[in-house]
């Protein structure tokens, strides 16, 4: 149950990001990030409701942790991620998106002194050069200007940074106390949303009258549903059931997801680009502890 849970998060969250695509060429990236935000959150909270969860009792020092962590992780690496989607596409974004796991074990190494294995550092490089060497393919059909392309590439690398140490910050609260997943997602979106708050000027809300077409507003609420409510609970699923790094390795094969997903969508996929897409899964398999 947990290795299927942990596949179906990984193929939610391609899929919602191909719908965050194409809508993303009509909202900005910031309103985007915070409907999404704000309608998983509902969502979260009627779930712990009907659960009948309580609110955990925590210090303020881990309120703040997951606060700052939801701020990071959720508030710019999301809204980064929906930048880079409209700059660079579905397929080379979730790419970008493999970076996040070596660049969460160098600050684990840095702030947490988790010690990195020479399995480790090697995952490291493959995951590294698997991108590298998908992204810097160009052919006539997916080449793009190349201010483009290295704008993409640096709020990307922005994003990552934020995502790794929205986690970092995760771990380290959950090394301290015993808190439900749920509630940690909840406080962490909340967290987010403050942060998407504070990015919303009236421009970007004129955009909001669009919500009003119905496909527009029925494809958010669905990606919201696939890839921040359901993601988040097979993520949580698939940890409980299976071991940590088996889930976590599974849960990141998204960029194996959307290459079928993309192809479907009249994109050519070259050969190259999934021997770079299989180096890249390679690399965090090792990197997470694979043999």
């Amino acid at each position: 149950m947990g290795e299927i849970a942990a596949l179906g998060a990984a193929f939610v969250w391609a899929l919602s990001s191909t719908i965050w695509q194409r809508v993303g060429q009509q909202i900005p990236a910031v309103v985007l990030n915070f409907l999404k935000g704000a309608i998983a959150l509902f969502m979260l909270l009627v779930t712990v409701i009907i659960l009948g969860k309580s609110f955990p009792a925590v210090n303020s020092n881990i309120l703040v942790m997951l606060l700052i962590s939801g701020a990071l992780g959720i508030g710019l690496g999301d809204t980064a991620f929906f930048i880079v989607l409209k700059y660079l596409g579905a397929r080379r974004t979730l790419l970008l998106e493999t970076l996040s796991p070596p660049l969460t074990a160098l600050f684990g190494l840095i702030f947490l002194q988790e010690n990195l294995s020479p399995v480790s550092c090697t995952g490291i490089l493959l995951t590294v050069c698997g991108v590298a060497w998908v992204i810097s393919e160009r052919t006539a059909e997916t080449t793009l200007p190349s201010k483009q392309l290295w704008l993409g590439l640096g709020i990307s690398l922005l994003g990552q940074t934020s995502h790794a140490a929205g986690a970092i910050l995760s771990r380290a609260a959950f090394n301290q106390i015993d808190i439900d997943p749920l509630w940690t997602a909840v406080l962490r979106l909340s967290g987010g949303i403050a942060v998407m708050l504070c990015f919303l000027n009236p421009t970007n809300l004129g955009t909001c009258k669009q919500l009003k077409a119905p496909k527009i507003l029925g494809a958010i609420i669905l990606a919201a549903f696939l890839g921040t409510y359901l993601g988040i609970f097979l993520q949580q699923t698939s940890l409980k059931y299976a071991p940590a790094a088996i889930a976590q390795a599974l849960s990141s094969t998204s960029p194996l997801f959307v290459l079928p997903l993309a192809m479907l969508a009249g994109e050519k996929v070259s050969f190259r680009a999934v021997l770079g897409v299989v180096g890249a899964i390679a690399g965090i398999a090792l990197l997470l502890g694979l043999k």
